[in-house]
């Protein structure tokens, strides 16, 4: 391989493919990940992770020579930082990573070079990584181009989203930004958008919190609906037919890593001014409590009414419908709350896009319909939209799957 023009930090979902993108377009990118499995993996043109058309571009990224990953970064021109942002006790926001990740890259920085920060990062964490790199290395003040740039993919989609969707820069002063806006023109057909570090900081957190708020007033109508007795699937169709009106769809919570983190962030640095978002985060985490209640009470009834124990089926563990990706799900959630509670009832875990997991024992589908007497759907996923079920089983739609 030649000499790397791009360093990624982090081979995750993002990094990954947004590796694999640039290797595309013919510049060589050396990946940084600190699981050797991992580096492994991607070196025989292979994919940790489930994701449509990536196996593809890495395949024929490492083939050609333009991807290659390791353990340790060496040096290049651009540094993309794309590792995890996790959360402390109390939801606060640990940018260890982030800093971690920018230590490893200190030595390595020369002048001219561009630093991208593309993890969902607090307010000012730009700002932090700058003053970091200046004070461990003051003869680089002002001679190297620092910019944040946040993704806004969705799993499922991510190769084509990479290229296609707009993209929020913002440098720490305008040199930063444009060279980083020039990077970026490489690879990405969507419209660039010019801003400050801390306005692309927030713009991300502010994406992401405006849609848990809107998925908090669809899961608060599926409580009231289910006290007043109503069908929130036909109640959210009808008035989304007002001409001004867009309602979502409800569901058994918030989950992955964007939606239901990112409002943390705010609420973290701005605790008196984030009513709307605060209160959306914990309607959002309360309803994965009221579903798991939900799997509860429906157990003792139907054990009173015939006399036995049933067996339960949870359908889907992922966070969002046809993917396999667990982080924050709230199926996973109530799966583990419902088993907590367990009395030497049968369970079947169900998660068709997964073939293993180290906690919960998988059962494919097409068993737990032979074989469940309640069935719990907690993901919309398509397998389960055809599923034969018979009349006399119980079933619990927390996902608009079976409406």
């Amino acid at each position: 391989m030649n000499k790397p023009e791009v360093v990624m930090i982090g081979l995750g979902y993002i990094g990954l493919p947004t590796a694999a993108l640039i290797a595309q377009n013919n510049t060589y990118v050396h990946g940084v990940d600190i699981n050797p499995s991992i580096v492994e993996t991607i070196n025989q043109g292979k994919i940790h992770i489930v994701e449509p058309e990536l196996d593809t571009a890495v395949a024929e990224a490492v083939k050609e020579g333009y991807l290659k990953a390791a353990t340790t970064p060496v040096q290049a021109n651009t540094y993309l930082i794309v590792v995890p942002t996790p959360f402390k006790a109390k939801n606060e926001p640990d940018i260890s990573f982030v800093e971690a990740a920018t230590k490893a890259v200190l030595p390595l920085l020369k002048e001219n070079d561009l630093y991208i920060i593309e993890s969902t990062s607090p307010i000012g964490t730009t700002e932090k990584m700058m003053e970091l790199i200046y004070t461990e290395r003051p003869e680089l003040q002002d001679k190297i181009n620092i910019a944040y740039c946040p993704e806004r993919v969705l799993p499922g989609n991510v190769m084509y989203e990479l290229v296609h969707n707009d993209r929020v820069i913002g440098g720490v002063n305008e040199k930063s930004t444009e060279k980083a806006v020039a990077f970026y023109q490489q690879f990405i057909q969507g419209a660039l958008h010019k801003t400050n570090a801390r306005t692309a900081e927030m713009c991300k957190l502010v994406e992401n919190s405006s849609r848990d708020v809107q998925i908090a007033f669809a899961n608060e109508l599926s409580l009231i609906c289910d006290k007043a007795n109503i069908n929130v699937w036909e109640l959210i169709e009808l008035a989304n037919k007002h001409p001004r009106v867009n309602i979502l769809q409800p569901g058994c919570g918030v989950g992955g890593h964007c939606i239901a983190v990112d409002p943390y962030f705010i609420v973290s640095d701005y605790p008196m001014e984030s009513k709307i978002i605060g209160k959306a985060r914990e309607i959002n985490n309360y309803k994965s409590f009221w579903c798991a209640e939900k799997v509860q009470t429906a157990k003792l009834e139907f054990e009173l009414k015939h006399g036995r124990k049933p067996s339960i089926a949870l359908m889907g563990l992922a966070f969002k419908p046809n993917i396999d990706d667990l982080r924050e799900s709230p199926a996973k959630y109530i799966a583990q709350k419902v088993l907590q509670n367990s009395n030497n009832e049968a369970y079947y875990i169900v998660e068709p896009n997964i073939n293993d997991h180290k906690v919960f024992k998988i059962t494919p589908y097409q068993e737990a319909v032979d074989k469940a007497d309640i069935f719990a759907f907690l993901v919309a996923h398509d397998e389960f939209k055809t599923l034969e079920i018979s009349s006399d089983k119980v079933i619990l739609d927390f996902c608009g799957v079976r409406k």
